[in-house]
C-alpha cells in the first residue's frame, strides 16, 4: 500500500534523471536507492558496487538450475 509523501523538488528532479537513464519509474528509483542505503547501513563492509550487483542478480529470473559436481 502506498502513501503520499512530500519530497523536495530537487530530489524528485535528480531521481527523475536517474530513473530515466535506468529505465525505472521515479517511485521505483527512490525505492531502489532506499534498499541500497538500508543494506549499506546494515553492512558497512560491503561496497556500493557489490550491493548493486547483488540487487541486480536478485531481480533476475533464474534460467536453469545449477548443479555442483
Amino acid at each position: 500500500m502506498g502513501i503520499p509523501v512530500k519530497l523536495s523538488d530537487s530530489l524528485v528532479e535528480q531521481a527523475t534523471r536517474i530513473a530515466n537513464h535506468e529505465h525505472r519509474s521515479v517511485p521505483m528509483q527512490i525505492e531502489y536507492y532506499f534498499k541500497i542505503a538500508a543494506i549499506m547501513e546494515a553492512n558497512p563492509d560491503l561496497s556500493f558496487k557489490l550491493i548493486k550487483e547483488i540487487l541486480k542478480a536478485d531481480s533476475e529470473e533464474a534460467t536453469e538450475e545449477y548443479s555442483f559436481n
